[in-house]
């Protein structure tokens, strides 16, 4: 396990501890109960106790054969929305890396990412999820759901692995979720917007369209991934490192025939679990939240021990203010490849679009990135607000920031030690 802290680059900021996994099974969004936060919240009266809400499992779901990882019930968190909300529907899909061997699988069903048994029965509801009206004004009365993530798979695959015992199914436990949610009252929404982040936005992608057709025609639905563009870039020793695991991931759990045929029909399964391989031909409205710089991705996938092993890039990793010219150079090009992958998925009027030049990861389920006094802005726009734009139609939203160094509101990631 490692510890990082986070570094706002305001004096009056506060400092962050948090601890989160960095491997291929276990990648996190830095939110709710996952996370150990030092604030001094209750001092400078920036963030109110946030919300707790109860997990329930879905009891039908073993019948369709919607299980966890080790065979256990999947689950979700339901907040009930009220008011002008109360036909409106947010669900957010859990993130938490991925599974891709047999050996990495068979360790996660052991944890809250493969098997509720280990899930946490109460989880705090911040960011996009709060319900206060102060920290996400445009959704805090809606119904907000969060699934949680047991599957290793972004909730895609369907196959079973007998002698090791596990059970390889997120598309039926999205399938399982959905039903149960539309069962209790998702099926008259008026609105209806699918999120996830990491994984879960991965997720996201993968499922919009699909999400898209539980809806009569005339209902709001669109999809946000936040911190989902996952590139099939060449990291530093010239190989494709997240290629080769995603590679494993959907040979492993069979995700194949549950991509979207818009890709798979042209490209390998493989290349279409890429995210920006996807994002211009998904039909529904769709809003990416990123960093240029990635954090998980410098780490795991550009940067990985296996290739530097000479640890030229330890320091990097651990604190961008460590980089040399050479590896920012380096990184520049990764945002330029972020940047080009996003360029005919823009020209579509109704997605939309922040890429901040900040090195994190996941940052809508945060309170203090999503929207409170000194998050991320760019162009005096924050990212709560530049969503809640988009999916009103008040605003057309595409920002995009400048290179680092330039964004001095940036919440980077500092890590401790790996």
């Amino acid at each position: 396990m490692e510890i990082l802290r986070f570094m706002p680059m305001k004096i009056f900021w506060v400092l962050c501890v948090v601890i989160v996994f960095v491997s291929w099974e276990k990648v996190d969004c830095f939110q709710g109960l996952n996370v150990t936060e030092v604030y001094d919240g209750q001092k400078n009266g920036w963030f109110n106790k946030p919300l707790m809400v109860g997990l329930t499992l879905i009891p039908g779901a073993a019948a369709k054969g919607a299980v966890c990882l080790d065979g256990s019930l999947p689950g979700y968190h339901l907040h009930r929305g009220y008011g002008s909300g109360a036909n409106s529907w947010l669900v957010q899909l859990e993130g938490g890396g991925w599974c891709d061997t047999i050996r990495n699988c068979v360790y996660r069903k052991t944890t809250r990412h493969g098997s509720s048994k280990y899930m946490e029965k109460f989880i705090a509801f911040t960011g996009l999820l709060s319900n206060k009206h102060s920290e996400n004004p445009d959704f805090y009365n809606w119904n907000r759901v969060k699934i949680r993530y047991c599957d290793g798979g972004s909730f895609s695959g369907d196959s079973q692995n007998e002698r090791a015992q596990l059970y390889f199914r997120g598309q039926r436990i999205f399938e399982a979720a959905m039903e149960e949610l539309k069962s209790l009252g998702m099926r008259y929404a008026n609105q209806a917007l699918l999120s996830g982040c990491s994984a879960g936005g991965v997720a996201s992608i993968l499922h919009c369209d699909e999400f898209r057709e539980l809806f009569p025609g005339n209902t709001r639905v669109k999809c946000l991934s936040d911190a989902g563009l996952f590139l099939d870039a060449i990291d530093v020793a010239g190989h494709r490192t997240m290629r080769k695991l995603f590679g494993s991931l959907v040979h492993l759990q069979g995700v194949g025939p549950h991509l979207p045929r818009s890709c798979t029909s042209r490209l390998n399964p493989i290349m279409c679990f890429f995210p920006h391989r996807l994002i211009a031909d998904v039909r529904t409205p769709l809003f990416l939240v990123n960093a240029a710089y990635d954090a998980w991705q410098i780490q795991a996938s550009l940067a990985p021990p296996s290739a530097d092993p000479h640890r030229y890039w330890y320091g990097c990793k651990l604190n961008n203010a460590h980089c040399s010219g050479q590896q920012i150079q380096f990184l520049q090009g990764f945002r330029r490849q972020m940047l080009g992958a996003i360029k005919r998925f823009g020209k579509f009027r109704k997605n939309g679009y922040f890429i901040n030049s900040c090195f994190a990861h996941g940052q809508t389920e945060r309170q203090d990135t999503w929207l409170a006094f000194g998050s991320p802005h760019i162009r005096n726009k924050g990212i709560g607000e530049s969503v809640g734009n988009w999916f009103f139609d008040r605003a057309e939203t595409k920002i995009i920031d400048c290179p680092y160094p330039c964004d001095r509101t940036c919440h980077n990631l500092v890590f401790k030690h790996l």
